[in-house]
């Protein structure tokens, strides 16, 4: 992967995260137009570089997380991430494998895209209009809906957007807290992958910091990506939020059914799946 693609990646990951279109499905589809080849690097860079896209959140609602008196805001982002560090130790073999097939990827897309159609008519009459009013079980239950991106294409931000509606979030509240979350959960992914995961260099089994230590080049795209992805999620959080107040789901909805389309026509025809 060359600095020029790993630069492009990382700035689908930082305009995707934050948005219900499903930034690893992009990220993946990108990297196969592009003909990168998927080495255990690649995949590694695609997961790890999330955490500069958390780190805007972070920068941007810095009074929220900086503020340790509200004792109640960490608890339920806690809890809110265990599902996801449970299911996702438990399926994260079977995730892997998933990541190579775009096809069903696209499928998901799709799929997601019809639910975001209709998503602001599902959900009415929303009585949580800040992020303080938000209990712990209706957290818990976000978190579980939030499980639901483990299938790449879902979307991590669709998922934790829509189980919010679900437990009566107004739009704008929802969005945020599914960035809260993103925090933790992604926080928890990248150190899996640096610190747990075992990946195979040269037939060898090494850890993910490992892996990055083994040449320079590998850390400074590592680097490179992460800052990237953090100044252009910047812009993407501010985007998003002022975009879900004035028009909803739909467009989004829209947006993934037809990338999803141009996907599968792509895939299906070609390239060789």
């Amino acid at each position: 992967m060359s600095t020029i693609e790993a630069i492009i990646i990382a700035i689908v990951e930082g305009l995707t995260e934050y948005l219900p279109v499903s930034s690893t499905a992009h990220m993946i589809f990108t990297s196969s137009i592009l003909g990168i080849q998927e080495d255990n690097f690649v995949k590694m860079f695609e997961y790890c570089i999330q955490f500069g896209a958390i780190l805007a959140v972070v920068v941007l609602y810095w009074r929220k997380f900086l503020h340790f008196k509200q004792l109640h805001f960490y608890i339920k982002l806690a809890c809110a991430v265990v599902p996801a560090l449970i299911l996702g130790k438990i399926f994260s073999d079977k995730i892997d494998a998933v990541l190579e097939k775009p096809i069903p990827i696209a499928i998901v897309l799709v799929i997601g895209g019809v639910v975001l159609l209709f998503i602001d008519r599902f959900f009415k009459n929303p009585v949580v209009s800040k992020e303080e009013d938000i209990s712990v079980k209706q957290a818990i239950i976000i978190g579980f809906w939030q499980c639901l991106a483990m299938m790449p294409g879902t979307s991590r931000s669709a998922a934790s957007i829509i189980g919010g509606m679900q437990q009566k979030l107004s739009r704008e509240v929802a969005a945020e807290f599914s960035f809260f979350l993103a925090v933790p959960t992604m926080l928890a992914v990248t150190v899996y992958s640096l610190t747990l995961k075992k990946w195979e260099e040269n037939g060898i089994e090494i850890k993910g910091y490992e892996l990055l230590a083994s040449s320079s080049d590998k850390l400074g795209l590592f680097l490179l990506g992460n800052l990237v992805a953090f100044v252009v999620a910047i812009f993407a959080i501010k985007f998003f939020v002022g975009v879900i107040k004035k028009y909803g789901f739909q467009m989004w909805g829209w947006y993934r059914i037809i990338i999803g389309i141009l996907l599968l026509i792509y895939f299906s025809f070609y390239q060789e799946i």
